[in-house]
């Protein structure tokens, strides 16, 4: 067993070899920022799209949300100048019910929307909802925007 002694050439050892460059240790982030600000304004863009395209402006409440549920819900519309819309379509008065009907037939949930516009008098969307009720469609839903008064006075 014996100690052995490294010999040095006088510090000559540290010339760089012709054709191999060193890794290069830091990591260059900003590729990963452009793609990440160009994915921000994509969704920024694309978000307001994806609501139903009707534009209704539905009295506030104190109701809670419903939860969520696997299906897109069906939303029937009404506008503040009488126009009715299953989701986007427009339809007349006597096409609403046998629509509904049949896309019923094609879906688990049996749950129907209800958006109505708050200018709207109350005997037309009475009017809408008894209609859908005579035709043995009874799971209505009224929809309103929350935050609104509570029933009595006040606000939340």
């Amino acid at each position: 067993m014996g100690a052995g002694v490294i010999q040095s050439d006088g510090g000559g050892s540290r010339r760089r070899r012709r054709g191999r460059k060193r890794p290069m240790s830091e990591i260059n982030v900003t590729p990963f920022v452009d793609v990440m600000l160009v994915l921000l304004i994509i969704f920024m863009v694309a978000a307001p799209l994806l609501t139903v395209g009707v534009e209704v402006d539905m009295p506030d409440t104190a109701a809670q949300p419903l939860p969520n549920e696997q299906e897109e819900p069906l939303a029937v519309t009404m506008t503040a100048d009488g126009r009715i819309t299953i989701m986007e379509t427009e339809v007349s008065p006597g096409e609403i019910v046998p629509r509904l009907q049949s896309i019923l037939s094609e879906r688990t949930s049996n749950k129907i929307f209800i958006r109505a516009d708050g200018a709207l008098p109350y005997g037309n969307v009475a009017e809408l909802m008894g209609a859908l009720n005579a035709a043995g469609l009874t799971n209505l839903v009224f929809v309103t925007d929350a935050g609104g008064p509570r029933f009595g006075g006040g606000s939340e």
